[in-house]
């Protein structure tokens, strides 16, 4: 499922780190490396992470792969999230219809 996917990526600190550093701008791989202290080939499998759960995406420009947000995802992911576990809609949706149904029975 692909929520679960995204959930798995959000539960590492260095992904939400890097989430955070796409968030304000688009990065090369090496850029966003060179911020951790840690090796490439594990910052490439964060990068690879996120991209397989759909939260950033990969561009390669010239001999540099550049990484961005996709925003979208992430929004989504935790709207729908937030509705599984707390429905608050649900008892304004039903209000709703009663009331429309209430409004279009003639009167008299």
């Amino acid at each position: 499922m692909k929520q679960d996917k995204i959930f798995e990526a959000l539960a590492s600190g260095p992904r939400r780190q890097i989430l955070a550093y796409l968030s304000e701008q688009e990065l090369p791989a090496g850029d966003i490396a060179a911020r951790f202290a840690m090796s490439a080939p594990a910052v490439s499998r964060h990068l690879t992470v996120l991209v397989n759960a759909g939260l950033i995406s990969s561009e390669r420009r010239g001999q540099f792969v550049v990484y961005k947000l996709v925003p979208d995802n992430l929004v989504n992911t935790l709207t729908q999230f937030a509705f599984e576990i707390c429905p608050v809609g649900a008892p304004l949706k039903r209000e709703s219809r009663t009331a429309k149904k209430a409004a279009a029975k003639p009167r008299g």
